[in-house]
């Protein structure tokens, strides 16, 4: 069940040299934090995976997600940097950017009613990373979406210029894992995914501010035929839980042109949320 509610945490702008990177400061150093138990660890994880920052009082749709895992890898920033728009900062953590590789299923409809059985509801795998607007919000920037859904393709493509592909993708579950495969039909090269998450063997969160840079996403951005938009999103928290022994051979990252090392892999798993999407809103050009 979602977690009581938190303040939102914002982290602080770092000077640079470079005016295309926003560095976020790492955690404290592991030898000065006392010891806690592995309870005590994942419990302050999932408090840091905090709510929207903003409310979507009029949302555009309604969806749920569900079976997901946030697949991540760091990744130098030279590579993202011509993989993202000019207007957009790529947000770092200790210097690095992130790509990550997340699927899970969806459930969508409008406002006021119900889902369409076979229609509304399908399994997506995007491929994104991080980065920050003119005004510092934070949010994230997809590299590719894929859904088997052709019709969905076309639209998302043609009316907000996100980066759809037509996808063949099955998603199997048991009581202690996920399995996703997927092979692309359209309009990019062909490609292939196969991830298998386990969702019952969690251990300790080592890392939980670099859990909450990951996740807590609540804003996208994108460029429509109008120009540079962003889309905002809310949600409970995310119930994160961190896994080891996930098995990947995905060929998705790739074909978005991000070289990652996958021995530098971070999983993790969440309770299934209720999505309120709002409208498109367009970012006028500074000055």
């Amino acid at each position: 069940s979602p977690l009581a509610r938190c303040s939102v945490w914002w982290p602080r702008r770092v000077s640079s040299p470079r005016r295309d990177i926003v560095t976020v400061p790492g955690s404290v150093p592991r030898a000065s934090r006392p010891a806690r138990s592995h309870g005590e660890q994942n419990q302050d994880a999932r408090r840091r995976a905090h709510h929207a920052p903003e409310s979507v009082l009029v949302p555009w749709m309604i969806q749920r997600w569900s079976s997901i895992a946030f697949l991540h890898w760091p990744v130098d920033v030279e590579e993202l940097r011509p993989l993202v728009l000019e207007e957009l900062t790529i947000d770092t953590y200790d210097d690095r950017a992130w790509v990550g590789l997340v699927p899970f299923r969806m459930s969508i409809r409008p406002p006021f009613l119900p889902p369409i059985p076979l229609v509304s509801i399908f399994p997506e795998i995007n491929v994104r990373t991080y980065v920050r607007d003119s005004d510092g919000r934070r949010g994230l920037y997809f590299l590719s979406l894929d859904v088997p859904r052709s019709a969905a393709v076309a639209g998302a493509r043609l009316a907000l210029g996100l980066p759809y592909m037509w996808s063949r993708i099955d998603v199997g579950e048991s009581d202690d894992r996920i399995a996703y495969t997927a092979e692309r039909r359209s309009p990019s090269p062909p490609a292939k995914t196969s991830i298998v998450v386990p969702t019952r063997r969690s251990v300790p969160e080592p890392e939980p501010d670099l859990a909450e840079f990951l996740t807590a996403r609540f804003r996208l951005f994108a460029r429509g035929p109008l120009g540079l938009y962003s889309v905002s999103v809310e949600h409970p928290p995310w119930d994160l839980r961190r896994v080891r022994g996930a098995s990947v051979d995905d060929e998705f990252i790739a074909a978005a042109g991000v070289p990652v090392d996958h021995l530098r892999l971070h999983v993790h798993v969440a309770d299934d949320v209720n999505v309120r999407v709002g409208f498109p809103k367009r970012i006028r050009p500074a000055g």
